[in-house]
């Protein structure tokens, strides 16, 4: 009975518990990835911060990206977005596809993604780009895609729509996802520099599942200028969102030098 009732103090002792910051005090953020994605998580979780959480979420989508597919992601972006940490502490939410956003447009993504998480900063990988693309100083660009030419004509578009030159851009014509994911990245680096010209202020290498973040280093240094990515943007952006400024070496001047 003592040995009860000992117990029983220690109890009633501990009642009033104790709070820390978390595992994630700097930040949390949150990404609604394309169901057949494959590549974006590992990019992100390689480039985290200390201190700053990512959370993940998908959208349905067939493995065939297309103007249509994309385009039906919009009604799902809320519903989505809600699912991440609906106690209200998300800081940043960003839908993670380039073609999707560009498709969908910036500002019907941001609204979506507020439905759902009304109180994050809301983001997309094509705004991402777009803010990168003028940090680094650049108008003219040349473009690099796995997309259908339906796509890269969108993307053209949106593009030029948004203040820049495209001087060129030309896609794999891949409709999977599944086939992008595993282009290789020595190829993707040697397709990239085959698109650059003297006049380009920068390269950019269109789409998340394109695994340009292990080689896009490689393509800056060889091009001497300015390389963006769409996943080396989107984790740029986002993290600067919530007011992480971290270098991170190894992945582009915009991750070091913005």
């Amino acid at each position: 009975m003592d040995k009860a009732i000992g117990n029983g103090h220690v109890a009633s002792a501990l009642q009033v518990v104790r709070f820390d910051a978390g595992r994630h005090p700097r930040a949390k953020i949150g990404y609604v990835l394309l169901a057949t994605e494959q590549t974006i998580e590992d990019d992100i979780m390689a480039l985290r911060p200390s201190g700053v959480g990512v959370h993940f979420t998908r959208a349905a989508i067939p493995d065939s990206i297309t103007s249509d597919s994309l385009a039906a992601q919009a009604g799902l972006l809320a519903d989505c977005a809600a699912t991440l940490l609906p106690d209200g502490s998300l800081d940043v939410v960003c839908y993670a596809c380039t073609s999707g956003s560009l498709v969908i447009g910036e500002a019907r993504v941001a609204a979506e993604l507020n439905r759902g998480a009304p109180g994050a900063r809301a983001t997309s990988l094509i705004a991402g780009v777009i803010r990168g693309l003028h940090a680094v100083g650049a108008r003219r660009i040349v473009v690099a895609t796995p997309y259908l030419d339906e796509i890269n004509t969108r993307e053209a578009d949106y593009l030029r729509a948004a203040g820049f030159d495209v001087l060129d851009i030309q896609g794999l014509n891949l409709e999977r996802d599944s086939d992008m994911v595993r282009v290789a990245p020595d190829f993707i680096a040697e397709f990239a520099l085959s698109l650059d010209r003297p006049e380009a202020d920068a390269i950019f290498v269109s789409c998340g599942a394109l695994r340009t973040l292990d080689v896009v280093q490689k393509i800056e240094e060889a091009a001497g200028k300015p390389v963006i990515a769409s996943n080396q943007a989107m984790i740029w952006d986002t993290l600067r969102l919530a007011g992480i400024a971290d270098a991170i070496p190894g992945y582009g001047r915009l991750l070091t030098a913005h």
